[in-house]
């Protein structure tokens, strides 16, 4: 039995994204999983009760804010925390995650300025999965996912 990865459902193809578009990763891996029954796909936003298209967020101190003004941190933590029941209730160690987004960004975040500015940083269901010992990962160092299945 293979090892379950909990992975962005946007890199799946799924037009979840706040702007209803997907970000489609194109990696023979991904497919050779998916034949596998390995990957588990969510989009913590959305399960956090956010609507597709929405108005971008980002995290600004210990909030998130999106464009409009709106405080939809809840959301976001909701999410994150229904995210991480499906981990445990798969025994998920690894998750493959989108950069830069403020749920799953694992080292990255925009500023919370909605000036297109990174930071170091991590998203609010990345955090909350790193507390509970799962190793985040995103499609900028998946590699190292890799090797860490390989072994």
């Amino acid at each position: 039995m293979h090892e379950k990865i909990l992975i962005s459902g946007c890199f799946l193809g799924q037009k979840v994204r706040y702007d209803g578009e997907a970000k489609t990763l194109l990696n023979p891996l991904l497919n050779q999983w998916q034949r596998e029954e390995r990957l588990v796909s969510v989009c913590p936003e959305i399960m956090g009760g956010l609507s597709v298209p929405r108005a971008p967020a980002e995290i600004n101190g210990e909030e998130v804010i999106t464009s409009d003004g709106d405080n939809v941190t809840e959301q976001f933590i909701s999410g994150a925390k229904q995210a991480l029941t499906i981990c445990q209730g798969h025994n998920i160690r690894f998750a493959l995650l989108k950069e830069s987004s403020p749920s799953c960004g694992s080292n990255t975040i925009y500023d919370g300025t909605f000036s297109e500015r990174k930071i170091k940083g991590h998203g609010i269901c990345s955090q909350l999965l790193r507390e509970h010992g799962i190793q985040v990962f995103s499609e900028l160092n998946m590699d190292e996912l890799v090797t860490l299945l390989d072994k």
